[in-house]
């Protein structure tokens, strides 16, 4: 009996050890077992270095998706599409009357077009209002700052079709084979010196 007491005592005793020996070597090897994989970054094109000043929050993913096939207005009430552009640089910008950001950045929008006469760049400013009040109101605004064109939207689905989902301004650009190329949230300057060089890099590319 005394034996098989002591027996006993010994296998515990092993078992123990064996414990704090695994919970050593566990510890010692905790980034093995428990590291946590991080996401890694998304890959940016080689427009990125344009992310400057005004454009800092700039996105430009190496992935480029062809512009949504989706059916937005003239002013006239024609049929537009993005693929209408195809050949051209195009600068779209979604706006609506009742986004105050929208408003100021549009002068520098307009400056940017003025910058380019008769170039393969397109500004194309495509707005959301919804009613036919908001319409009216933004056609008399788009008037103030010519040579800009009015195209709009008042299913209100584009800002949810475009990289920058729901954020209003935002801005999308697309290179002449119709993929998009970069976004922006919020207001940006359009007619500054970054804004241009990143112009002038989707102009010089080849079709």
């Amino acid at each position: 009996m005394k034996g098989s007491k002591t027996a006993g005592i010994a296998i515990a005793a092993a078992l123990a050890a064996g414990m704090i020996v695994g919970a050593g070597l566990l510890y010692a090897n905790r980034d093995a077992f428990f590291k946590v994989a991080t996401p890694e970054p998304a890959a940016k094109s080689a427009l990125a270095r344009f992310a400057i000043g005004s454009l800092t929050r700039l996105e430009t993913l190496a992935a480029t998706p062809m512009a949504p096939d989706y059916v937005f207005r003239t002013r006239d009430g024609a049929d537009a599409r993005f693929a209408d552009f195809r050949g051209k640089v195009v600068v779209v910008n979604i706006w609506a009357m009742w986004c105050a950001p929208c408003r100021t950045e549009m002068p520098t929008l307009a400056r940017l077009d003025e910058a380019y006469p008769d170039t393969e760049l397109m500004v194309l400013p495509i707005n959301v209002d919804a009613t036919a009040d908001g319409l009216a109101d933004a056609r008399s605004f788009i008037d103030v700052h010519e040579p800009l064109p009015l195209y709009s939207d008042m299913k209100f689905q584009l800002p949810f079709l475009l990289p920058q989902q729901e954020k209003m301004p935002q801005t999308v650009l697309l290179d002449r084979r119709g993929r998009i190329r970069a976004s922006f949230a919020g207001e940006a300057d359009w007619a500054s010196p970054e804004a241009r060089a990143l112009i002038d890099a989707l102009l010089a590319e080849p079709v």
